[in-house]
């Protein structure tokens, strides 16, 4: 029976309310770590470094590298899958990036080079995924060694660095702190992790794509009962985050100025635990862009903040492991709850 309009719109508004509700958790934890941080660097400085302007937009350009690479791993994890090779896939593409503007390439061409290569590493784990029916785990697994691989003999096993005027102004400005113009109050590059996500959090709300998406992640058999390709939707989900992982090659390039190849390795991690830390279970069927991205922002937060209070690089590791492992357990929890 053909719903209504009015049912639709109340399915619509129900959906979007799911989608925030999702998302309240990372949320109100974020705020949570920032008041923290906030109090904890006036009361020991007197001052608050923490919260100026100038060291939010730096967090904020600090974490966009993470950031939009995580957009493309929530959907990966979203839909039942994970990708071990998000971070030296990164830094093949910054390598590309490099080698392409290093060769006299101009800079569009470099630029659709680098987001081509992150394509094509997308699109093998998909296929390989798909075809060989192995676990995600395992495929990314053997494909994050070998991106590290072509990485190196693209750069022939040494950093790839063009001369500073064969790198455009317009590409540095991605992770530059200080906005121009100043009306946009935000750097270019934020604007552009902001844009994009509120994209991918269109397509995955509204979209026919998108709802596959979610039903191969809550149960592939259920959703191949209803005409769902799930192979198909395997391979796009990946070659979308294959695109994702491009753009944050981009932005690696725009911060080190060079490509290389072993830049990315352990980055993956980081990548994976704003997904989780964002609330998406490792389960999949759940996650959100809102939260993704507040996952990231705390990542940010944390390391930021811990930096203006001399912690060291050591106890900021521990503490981001203890947050992925309580995150981890709550979702666990939360399993177990709606299973009973």
């Amino acid at each position: 029976m053909k719903r209504s309009s009015g049912e639709e719109a109340a399915s619509d508004v129900r959906g979007t309310w799911r989608a925030v509700s999702g998302a309240l958790g990372p949320l109100v934890a974020l705020g949570l770590v920032f008041a923290f941080f906030a109090a904890a660097d006036y009361a020991t400085s007197g001052e608050s470094r923490f919260v100026g302007a100038r060291n939010l937009r730096t967090i904020a350009v600090q974490t966009s590298t993470v950031a939009i690479a995580a957009l493309g791993m929530v959907v990966i994890i979203i839909s039942g899958g994970i990708d071990l090779s998000a971070g030296t896939a990164l830094a093949l593409a910054a390598t590309v990036l490099a080698w392409c503007l290093r060769e006299g390439y101009g800079p569009v061409a470099a630029v659709a080079a680098c987001i081509g290569a992150g394509l094509a590493t997308g699109f093998i784990n998909g296929a390989l995924v798909s075809l060989l029916r192995v676990v995600p785990f395992i495929i990314t697994l053997g494909t994050m060694r070998a991106y590290v691989g072509i990485a190196k003999l693209v750069g022939e096993e040494t950093t790839v660095r063009p001369l500073p005027n064969q790198i455009p102004d317009w590409l540095s400005m991605l992770v530059a702190t200080r906005p121009e113009p100043e009306w946009l109050v935000l750097p270019v590059g934020v604007w552009l992790v902001l844009g994009l996500s509120a994209a991918l959090a269109a397509v995955l709300r509204w979209s026919v794509f998108g709802r596959w998406v979610f039903a191969v992640g809550s149960s592939e058999a259920t959703a191949r009962l209803c005409g769902v390709n799930v192979p198909l939707v395997k391979v796009a989900v990946y070659t979308l985050s294959g695109f994702f992982v491009g753009m944050a090659g981009i932005y690696q390039f725009a911060r080190l100025t060079s490509g290389n190849p072993t830049s990315g390795s352990g980055l993956e991690l980081n990548i994976i635990a704003a997904v989780v830390i964002g609330g998406a279970s490792l389960n999949g069927g759940r996650g959100t862009v809102l939260g993704t991205i507040a996952g990231a922002a705390m990542m940010g937060l944390i390391n930021n903040g811990c930096t203006l209070l001399g912690v060291s690089s050591p106890a900021q590791d521990i503490i981001v492991g203890v947050i992925i492992v309580v995150a981890a357990a709550l979702d666990q929890w939360r399993q177990r709850r709606l299973s009973n």
